[in-house]
């Protein structure tokens, strides 16, 4: 059965959360939040968020407004779909309210500095705050805004809540499906990130098909061990969340991460990448922190540590890959 309409508020006006706003906007009442009262006009008189989506018209129906506080007012839910780095003011801002709705992040990564993960932030900034998941999966903005098929998934310690919001947030062209594994859920979507800095290299190397396969393969191998060690579950690494994502950013173009391997393998410097890019590369600002946390727990993810070393040491694309080829011989498992 159809669920019914909900009054939901999306805040943050990048790709994502614009794609989002976007696809829910036709069966829901939807508004998009952002920092930037001028920019958001500028969204509203155009249609088209012209600097992260210039090419996705937007639903007539999808609201705007830099009005944080109004916005909450009037959300049954809140979508939470700013970069990693801005999670905690955003945080700390719907902390000084009594009451909250139910509250979803999509966010990819850790936070600089702590480490922390998003559930992790929330815990501490709303520590009584219950009704709460996160929405992640195999989905470029693009598409989503598009209006193309994409599966997702939902995660919550409230298993009833989070069955309810997959069943609200679903549509013809948006399939979610419910889970309980919020630990596993958020890693999958950070570690993700930074194997599909690997397999830009891999590619912009000309490496040929059987090693970017070999790469995916080894890399959700070392997503896998790092995210059993720190709580999830081993099958969530295997469902659309890990490997589904994994394969959509090592392997489609329109991923940002993918693109910053592409081009360190054509030797022009990190700066410069990110800023032709115009767009957040979450594997960037992950790699230090899924390194620094592997090696203070003993789990060996040569692909990620090999990652930093080319992002933030230096190591030219040709001496990672021999490195790499050239470790000891294991057993697979």
């Amino acid at each position: 059965m159809k669920s019914a309409p909900v009054k939901l508020s999306v805040l943050g006006a990048g790709a994502w959360g614009t794609a989002l706003a976007a696809s829910w906007a036709p069966h829901h009442e939807v508004t998009l939040w952002g920092r930037n009262a001028a920019e958001l006009d500028a969204i509203r008189e155009a249609r088209v968020n012209s600097r992260y989506l210039p090419d996705c018209p937007l639903p007539e129906a999808l609201r705007f407004s830099p009005d944080l506080d109004a916005v909450v007012d009037a959300s049954e839910l809140i979508v939470i779909a700013v970069p990693s780095s801005g999670l905690r003011p955003t945080l700390a801002a719907l902390a000084r309210r009594a009451e909250l709705p139910p509250l979803l992040w999509v966010c990819k990564g850790f936070e600089p500095g702590s480490r922390k993960l998003p559930h992790q932030l929330i815990a501490e900034l709303l520590p009584a705050h219950r009704q709460t998941g996160v929405l992640s999966g195999p989905s470029f903005a693009q598409e989503v805004a598009h209006g193309y098929p994409t599966a997702l998934t939902l995660a919550s310690d409230d298993h009833a809540l989070a069955q309810h919001l997959a069943e609200t947030l679903s549509n013809h062209r948006l399939r979610i499906y419910a889970h309980n594994d919020v630990i596993g859920v958020e890693l999958g979507g950070a570690l993700k990130n930074v194997m599909a800095i690997a397999a830009g290299i891999c590619d912009g190397l000309q490496l040929g098909h059987n090693a970017r396969a070999a790469l995916i393969t080894r890399g959700l191998a070392e997503m896998t061990r790092l995210g059993v060690r720190l709580g999830g579950h081993f099958e969530t690494f295997m469902g659309l969340s890990g490997l589904g994502d994994l394969i959509l950013t090592t392997t489609g173009d329109l991923s940002r991460n993918r693109q910053v391997g592409l081009r360190l393998a054509r030797g022009q410097a990190l700066d410069a990448i990110l800023a032709e890019l115009g767009h957040v590369a979450e594997g960037v600002t992950t790699a230090p922190e899924v390194a620094a946390l592997a090696s203070e727990m003993g789990v060996d993810m040569p692909i990620a540590r090999t990652v930093c070393q080319m992002l933030f040491e230096g190591l030219p694309a040709a001496q990672a890959v021999d490195a790499l080829l050239n470790r000891e011989i294991k057993a697979e498992f």
